[in-house]
């Protein structure tokens, strides 16, 4: 039997068929999940149900996570539909595109701060504060998404990367605060993967090529994998585990040095 048979999950972040989102929402699927998809406007919404269709899912929803009101929206439509959730899936982040070149001394402004937090990270916590009595003693599932750039300085990463030190320290509390209710809280962090998200990075080509160089698996991960690896936490096969940051990054992670022949 698939590990995800009749659980139902909503998952929000979905940007179109190449994302980090779409690889969960289809490894869940494939293990029996249902499925509902938020959009963030009505510009995205075509994109999202490109997705959707081939997951057989019937319920697309707006929500914009910068706003209280359309989160509760969200899950009011949600507990209309089923009643209950089994998990949800985090899959937003954003910063100004300007914040994410150069310098970061040179180029953080307090705005663009502000951005990067609201929308990367308390989104995260809104959305458990709002869903959370759908999810109670089911041993439900929250998860996010997070990168190397939370622990790690990376060229022109800048804002993103204090936003996802935020976004795993948040991880830790939320799984803290939930526990008592059967409610488990992990993340992933991915390695660099061609998405719409990762293309406003500057020199993102470079980053990829220097991963799979320096990766003790020799090559970059796919959506697949990060999709398989998000279908087993949220699943009953990770019971145990919660408020965890998962590397799925080929173990590139790991690494301090390179190969030591290319030095002088």
């Amino acid at each position: 039997m698939s590990f995800l048979n009749k659980k139902k999950f909503l998952i929000v972040g979905v940007a179109n068929k190449f994302s980090i989102a779409a690889g969960i929402a289809r490894a869940m699927r494939n293990q029996g999940a249902e499925i509902i998809l938020s959009y963030q406007s009505e510009r995205l919404k075509s994109k999202v149900m490109q997705v959707g269709q081939e997951l057989n899912c019937d319920t697309y929803i707006e929500c914009d996570v910068s706003d209280d009101d359309s989160i509760k929206n969200l899950v009011k439509k949600v507990e209309s539909k089923w009643g209950y959730l089994d998990g949800l899936v985090h899959a937003v982040g954003f910063a100004p595109a300007n914040e994410l070149e150069g310098d970061f001394t040179e180029v953080a402004t307090r705005e663009g701060f502000k951005i990067a937090h609201d929308i990367s990270v308390y989104s995260f916590t809104a959305l458990a504060q709002a869903s959370k009595n759908l999810m109670k003693n089911r041993n439900a599932s929250l998860l996010t998404l997070s990168y190397l750039g939370a622990v790690r300085t990376l060229p022109n990463y800048n804002v993103m990367g204090v936003a996802k030190a935020g976004l795993e320290s948040t991880t830790r509390y939320l799984a803290n605060s939930l526990g008592k209710d059967n409610i488990r809280v992990n993340a992933i962090s991915a390695g660099p993967i061609k998405t719409l998200a990762a293309s406003g990075i500057k020199s993102f080509r470079k980053m990829l090529s220097y991963n799979a160089s320096r990766s003790p698996l020799g090559r970059n991960i796919t959506v697949e994998e990060v999709g398989n690896a998000g279908a087993f936490l949220c699943s009953d096969l990770a019971s145990g585990i919660t408020g965890e940051i998962l590397y799925v990054d080929a173990g590139f992670n790991i690494t301090a040095m390179g190969d030591l022949s290319e030095a002088d």
